[in-house]
């Protein structure tokens, strides 16, 4: 079975004493009956994917070779912090093989899924020394983050029954150059000059060409739709009285169904109320591999800021059927727009 474990970044003194310490104990308690009849869940064929040799790591396989019949597999990059010296008293070990590699290299480590059998993946692959992390930034995001991107795809295709993912403290704490960043998270918003291959100017471009509207699943998820214009106004109240490291939501009470949705458009653009006509302007494709129900959504912090949504839906959903009615082929490619999505697995590479 496999494992990877992963770090941001690296642990202080005292984390490194906690895992030494910690895994002096489980040597300890391996001597009772009880801890290896606990221990036996990993009596399966055990991996580890990591391409950093520090130290509570080499404890981590150096108990787990010796106190589990297991295969254990391990998969380095053999960095700068790297040393194969610290394996020495595995190596030899049956249940123990040695593998070079990067977590970065996507063909390499889906073959190695695919040729290892992995099932069980501890990760603790990463670029992990905090004073680098300052003058290799970028370096570190693409190891710790693009390279962890690899593995999690990796095993989502292979299947694994489970994916440890280890990380540290140092994810915790102030910021050394006090960066001003504000965050804001908004609803759905919708309006003029949106490219149609979201939902409403989709099904507003569908209609308006003779088409049916797409609907994923059952169309019963409900979205929060909000104006452009309501959404700038956020974004300049957030600008003029937004405090640096705070998290903003800009939402609406205003919900409906992506079906009430398609039938709302389909009455205010092919003029019927009738329900058997309104479904044949529908039509119903397989749904995403996730689809979400519902994004609720508490605005409170920044009303707190003065701002409130001002155009009513019927407002604002009738300015923008107007503008695609007139400025559909403002985009060279708008046609390929209205195509219904391909249905992708959850996990791209």
């Amino acid at each position: 079975k496999v494992v990877f474990l992963y770090f941001e970044k690296i642990t202080k003194l005292h984390g490194f004493v906690f895992y030494f310490l910690r895994y002096q104990r489980l040597l300890l308690k391996a001597k009772s009956k009880h801890f290896k009849k606990t221990f036996s869940y990993y009596d399966q064929n055990i991996y580890s994917l990591y391409n950093k040799l520090i130290f509570y790591r080499r404890n981590y396989y150096h108990f787990l070779c010796c106190f589990s019949p297991s295969p254990s597999l391990t998969y380095f990059k053999l960095d700068y912090c790297a040393s194969l010296k610290n394996l020495e008293t595995i190596s030899n070990k049956q249940n123990y093989k040695f593998i070079q590699g990067d977590i970065c290299n996507s063909h390499f480590v889906k073959l190695l899924f695919e040729t290892e059998k992995i099932d069980i993946v501890l990760h603790f692959a990463a670029q992990t020394h905090v004073d680098l992390s300052f003058v290799r930034a970028f370096e570190f995001t693409y190891v710790n983050v693009y390279g962890t991107h690899v593995l999690v795809s990796a095993a989502h295709e292979a299947g694994v029954e489970k994916f440890i993912y280890v990380s540290t403290d140092e994810v915790y704490g102030g910021s050394l150059d006090k960066f001003p960043a504000v965050i804001t998270r908004s609803s759905n918003v919708y309006g003029p000059h949106q490219y149609p291959e979201k939902v409403i100017p989709k099904f507003i471009s569908l209609l308006q060409h003779n088409r049916k509207c797409c609907i994923h699943g059952s169309g019963l998820q409900t979205r929060n739709f909000l104006y452009a214009t309501d959404v700038v106004e956020a974004f300049l109240t957030v600008l003029k009285k937004g405090k640096p490291g705070e998290i903003y939501n800009i939402g609406t009470n205003f919900e409906m169904s992506v079906l009430q949705l398609a039938k709302e458009l389909i009455q205010l653009i092919k003029e019927t109320s009738s329900e058997s006509e309104m479904e044949n302007w529908v039509d119903y494709v397989n749904d995403r591999p996730t689809n979400d129900m519902r994004y609720p959504m508490k605005s409170e912090k920044i009303h707190g800021l003065g701002w409130r949504p001002k155009v009513p839906w019927k407002e604002g959903i009738k300015k923008t059927i107007d503008w695609y009615r007139e400025n559909f082929h403002n985009w060279k490619n708008a046609e390929k727009a209205l195509e219904p999505f391909p249905i992708q697995p959850p996990f791209v590479q």
